[in-house]
């Protein structure tokens, strides 16, 4: 995909030169469900993408266009409401947060394509977001800080796509720098670059091709039980706002007696932040080995306590954690299909993507795709 393919398709479509943007999607080395709990995360920015152009109209009118689905969408800046089209409410939500942010757009054309594979837990939802918020603030000359770009792209999934999702998608697109992972702390924003040095090992994604019907209630229902958590130690111990500020003695005192389910769940978060914290040291050593495994000890937490993962998931997980040249492997994204991401000897990648999609085939019937990935630098305007 390139910026003259884009520039064309959209001058075909809307007879006008257009400004364009290029939005990373995402992966997530270790630091899953957290983020919304004010946790740890450690994402990269990838180089696939999400690519959107926009041109300025006289009127008030927003005409979208989606490569991906040849639909259109039309409506105008007065009237934002939800889409029928589920794609077109990640764009209709960021021009609604902008408005309600306080910032002035007026009517708008926008073509959207990119090659992030969509519902693979890349965050293509996110690209979008960002790519849209970036691309009408250049049209509008508009001066938004970059961290509230992700904060305005949240929200809009938020309220337009009904996913109550955490910051780190967003931020990551908006923040991400090539050759390096981001290690965030969803409360206080901070965030440092940590180098990824792969030496000799290439991270491919598998994706499982299926998106079981669970993800999106399941993926709120998982934030209500952390919530619910929260609100039973804070009954005891006042200065306790989020998972956080929790630890394990305040869990097995307070939350254990009363549900076991939402403990499980609690304990997953508590553990999966001290694993991302020392997963950032490993990356900072160079200590590939136990960056691996810890990846390893995430997806049997998500499988097993935190109960996202899926049949198709796990089966990938099991048939590589014995495999030499395999250091880790891991369920990516809100869970319930989507994508594993894996550490694997670039000597040996190829036969490793054979000799999956051939167990993958077998076992279900279904086609596996496998993407090799790099990291890549962040949203940024490209034309």
């Amino acid at each position: 995909m390139n910026t003259e393919s884009i520039k064309l398709a959209f001058i075909k479509q809307f007879n006008h030169e257009p400004i364009i943007v290029k939005a990373p999607g995402r992966i997530n080395i270790i630091g899953e469900h957290t983020d919304y709990n004010d946790g740890y995360v450690m994402p990269a920015a990838i180089n696939k993408a999400i690519y959107a152009a926009v041109s300025r109209r006289s009127d008030n009118e927003i005409h979208l266009y989606a490569e991906s689905y040849s639909e259109s969408v039309q409506t105008t800046i007065c009237n934002l409401i939800k889409s029928e089209k589920s794609w077109a409410n990640y764009i209709l939500g960021v021009a609604d947060q902008l408005q309600k942010w306080g910032y002035n757009i007026g009517g708008f054309n926008l073509y959207i394509d990119g090659d992030v594979p969509l519902g693979a837990g890349l965050s293509s939802s996110a690209a979008v977001e960002c790519a849209t918020a970036y691309a009408l603030i250049e049209l509008f000359s508009l001066s938004v800080p970059k961290l509230d770009i992700a904060k305005i792209a949240q929200k809009a999934e938020q309220t337009f796509a009904g996913v109550n999702c955490g910051i780190m998608d967003q931020f990551t697109s908006v923040f991400g720098k090539k050759n390096h992972a981001l290690l965030l702390d969803c409360k206080s924003m901070k965030h440092e670059y940590i180098p990824l040095k792969l030496d000799g090992y290439t991270l491919v994604l598998l994706n499982t091709n299926v998106k079981h019907a669970l993800v999106d209630s399941a993926y709120n229902r998982r934030r209500q039980q952390c919530e619910q958590g929260v609100a039973w130690v804070k009954a005891k111990v006042s200065k306790v706002n989020t998972l956080r500020d929790v630890d394990l003695k305040m869990l097995d005192k307070y939350v254990k007696p009363k549900d076991i389910d939402v403990y499980q769940k609690c304990r997953f978060v508590i553990e999966e932040n001290d694993r991302v914290l020392q997963a950032a040291e490993q990356l900072k050593n160079g200590d590939l080995k136990n960056l691996g495994l810890a990846m390893f000890q995430t997806h049997y937490g998500l499988s097993r306590a935190y109960r996202v993962s899926c049949e198709e998931l796990d089966f990938l997980v099991d048939s590589v954690k014995k495999l030499p040249y395999v250091l880790g492997a891991r369920m990516m994204g809100g869970g319930f299909g989507g994508c594993t991401l894996n550490i694997v000897a670039t000597k040996k990648v190829e036969e490793f993507i054979e000799k999956l999609q051939k167990a993958y085939q077998k076992e279900f019937l279904i086609k596996l795709d496998a993407y090799e990935v790099e990291t890549g630098d962040g949203t940024k305007l490209i034309l």
